[in-house]
């Protein structure tokens, strides 16, 4: 079949599963998120090569507990900490040019505060105090979409400038600015005619979004060149590992929650 063809077929049904989970139910939304962590788990583990079993167990017993006690205020803080802990050390190894290996310790450090802690903030993010929106999370996905899409369109079109050659050298900054561009209007669309919510707030996320997203798709290809390999895996014909599908996603997720904080406490 032709490579573009699979491609997009497997796209599609990514995206399909994707909004018709989290559209039909919170239990079908964590369930599909639960699936979705055990594949990073394995794949990431084949990464940095450690053992997988453990890892498995461990991210699938704090994703369950971590579900089930979301409503928990200094387990959130104490989560969302951790991660952006982690997320400070992600971003010290992808300016580090020196530093091509890591150590035990750093390794599950990575796994926790990279993969499993983020997937826990993810399901924590739709909920507010109407309880389960899934516009919240579909809205994000989409301004995700939305920089990925035209952060390549404009790159391929008019990208000059690379943005981090060494990692990743199809990224320019012509196609980053065209990221900020039409990401910041589909906030605008998305709070007006999606969400109804406050377009300032929406505009704010969609900055977020393209700022941590874009980090995020360095820091795995970081993880993946240390690695040796182009993909994370192979479940996705076209795309890799699910790992490449969502590494926006669970880098982004901690920073967006952190926003959700300062404006509950702000209000």
């Amino acid at each position: 079949m032709n490579e573009t063809i699979t491609r997009s077929l497997s796209g599609l049904v990514y995206v399909i599963i994707l909004l018709m989970a989290t559209s039909y139910s919170s239990s079908s939304f964590f369930v599909l998120f639960g699936v979705f962590l055990l594949i990073c788990i394995y794949e990431f583990c084949q990464l940095i090569q450690v053992n997988k079993l453990l890892p498995l167990l461990i991210g699938g017993t704090s994703f369950i507990l971590g579900t089930y006690y979301r409503t928990n205020k200094t387990n959130d803080i104490l989560i969302l900490i951790i991660t952006l802990f982690v997320s400070v050390k992600g971003l010290l190894l992808l300016f580090n040019h020196k530093k091509e290996k890591l150590d035990t310790f750093s390794k599950y450090l990575f796994l926790a505060g990279y993969i499993i802690l983020p997937f826990i903030i993810i399901t924590k993010i739709p909920f507010g105090i109407r309880g389960f929106n899934p516009k919240i999370i579909i809205s994000i996905f989409i301004l995700i979409w939305t920089n990925d899409t035209f952060a390549y369109v404009v790159g391929k079109s008019i990208g000059k400038h690379k943005l981090l050659e060494k990692i990743s050298p199809k990224k320019t900054v012509e196609g980053f600015v065209g990221g900020v561009v039409f990401c910041v209007i589909a906030s605008y669309l998305l709070s007006k005619y999606y969400i109804e919510a406050t377009p300032l707030i929406w505009i704010i996320i969609s900055l977020i979004v393209v700022v941590f997203s874009t980090l995020g798709d360095l820091i795995e290809s970081k993880f993946k060149r240390m690695a040796g390999v182009k993909d994370s895996g192979t479940i996705m014909p076209g795309h890799g590992g699910m790992l490449d599908r969502l590494d926006s996603i669970i880098f982004v997720a901690p920073f967006i929650f952190l926003f959700y904080q300062i404006l509950y406490y702000v209000s």
